[in-house]
């Protein structure tokens, strides 16, 4: 199967390379420079160019590409955050347009970002709520809300009569790649600081990076499954429980909590903003759960357990390695 990612250099984009690759498959990315273990072919995110004709005859595409959410929510990130996943978005689906075979399926990133802020019942695909306008949510909140709306009225805007159409709506995914999620939160767990914050009730969602490439997998071929689709852990959970599960996979009992005072000072100081941290995500992957999808990691506990022994043989390996 030949498959194009577009955007495909980042954490996710190695993952599913990596998983692709491993199956045989023949896997192209579309990158403005970055570096892959796949063929990479350059494009700039927003105009057709000679990377189209990669489209015609691929089995499937899918669409990574975007600025990183994790700075501060300035008038120039969000634009940015906003141009490039928009761009990217309308590019991709003009290149479908346009091909002789046009792929027979394309996979959009999207977020649960999307969903409102909420602790008393999870957003499923059917009944989740669009976020915005919280009366518990400073308004800054909103930016990530509306983008998020935005790249998929995106997918939506090419006249495809042949390729189904997913929005992946997903959680934070979590691997045992080097990353800015597992290695900031480990970090402070190593540090005691990884306890509770600002009460810790709010909900984390989250996905095991081999569900993340099994669902992906299974959504490739399922035919009877288009428009949105969440990408989450069946089992989200309150931050405080999030983070006892951490400590306790990394063996560290001490676990300091923080106010919410003290995670907006620290997020300034690690220019990105508290959105990513205390935004209450409880996400239902209903539409996965009702196809038949079963996850090999459900529960945080054995995903935190797996992630780090991982990273601990890694860590052996490159100390025997250096030895």
């Amino acid at each position: 199967m030949k498959v194009v990612i577009a955007g495909g250099t980042g954490q996710i984009g190695q993952v599913l390379v990596r998983a692709f690759l491993e199956r045989g498959d023949d896997v192209v990315v579309l990158s403005r420079g970055g570096r892959s273990e796949a063929r990479l072919v350059s494009w700039d995110g927003r105009t057709l160019g000679p990377w189209a004709s990669e489209l015609d005859g691929a089995e499937a595409v899918m669409n990574l590409a975007g600025r990183s959410v994790n700075c501060r929510y300035t008038l120039a990130n969000v634009t940015e955050m906003l141009r490039s996943r928009v761009d990217a978005t309308l590019v991709v689906g003009e290149a479908i347009q346009r091909s002789p075979r046009p792929p027979r399926v394309w996979l959009q990133m999207s977020t649960a970002t999307i969903y409102a802020h909420r602790f008393d019942a999870g957003n499923d695909e059917a009944t989740g709520v669009i976020g915005g306008d919280e009366p518990d949510a400073p308004r800054r909140w909103d930016f990530s809300v509306e983008i998020a709306k935005a790249w998929e009225r995106a997918l939506w805007t090419a006249e495809l009569s042949v390729t189904r159409r997913v929005a992946l709506r997903s959680a934070v995914m979590f691997s045992a790649d080097p990353s800015v999620h597992l290695d900031l939160l480990l970090r402070l767990v190593r540090l005691g600081l990884g306890g509770p914050i600002s009460g810790g009730r709010h909900y984390v969602s989250w996905i095991h990076e081999r569900d993340f490439v099994r669902a992906v997998l299974f959504l490739l071929d399922r035919d009877d499954l288009d428009g949105a689709v969440n990408l989450a852990s069946p089992r989200p959970l309150p931050q405080r429980e999030f983070m006892a599960a951490l400590r306790a996979a990394a063996r560290m009992p001490i676990g300091i909590p923080a106010a919410r005072w003290m995670a907006e000072i620290g997020a300034f100081v690690l220019r990105t903003d508290t959105e990513l941290i205390l935004k209450s995500r409880r996400v239902a992957p209903r539409r996965l759960l009702e196809a038949g999808f079963r996850f090999e990691f459900p529960d945080w506990r054995d995903a935190a357990r797996d992630l780090v022994a991982q990273r601990r043989a890694c860590a052996s390996a490159r100390r025997a390695d250096a030895a």
